[in-house]
């Protein structure tokens, strides 16, 4: 039997959660022989409206990000608490935190996958779109993150 697929069928990026993000990227750069990646802090509450576990976050992030063909690599190194990658962090140490899809009408998808037990659990906006986190852990060993390009 098959079922209509919730998700597109490629993903677009793996993101891995980092305590030094500096540190990481020189280490890829060395390894992939690429430039250093601008390292960017997430928005302010201001603008991100970020939300972790239903109730709002100040929480931030720096990211980097790798292109690497089909897919990027992105570094997450938590500023502050809660979220999602403080959560992972602690929990789980340096380690992969999610695989991305693009996705059109998050709120539809979040349905969805809420029907098949999996929450979301951190949502904000950045420039030019959205980005949700589903703790699809249980299910699929690893959260899922929807962006949405507006």
């Amino acid at each position: 039997m098959s079922h209509s697929p919730i998700l597109p069928s490629h993903m677009v990026q793996v993101g891995l959660i980092v305590r030094d993000i500096e540190k990481t990227a020189r280490a890829y750069c060395q390894v992939f022989g690429c430039e250093m990646p601008q390292i960017i802090i997430t928005d302010e509450y201001d603008k991100s409206h970020s939300t972790y576990r239903g109730k709002p976050t100040t929480a931030r992030a720096k990211l980097a990000f790798f292109n690497m063909g089909q897919l990027s690599i992105e570094l997450i190194q938590p500023i502050g608490e809660p979220s999602t990658w403080k959560e992972h962090l602690d929990a789980h140490g340096e380690s992969v935190h999610h695989i991305a899809f693009n996705v059109q009408g998050t709120e539809a998808v979040c349905q969805r996958l809420a029907a098949e037990g999996i929450p979301v659990v951190q949502q904000g906006d950045y420039t030019g779109g959205r980005y949700t986190y589903l703790d699809s852990v249980a299910k699929l060993g690893v959260a899922l993150e929807l962006l949405e390009n507006f």
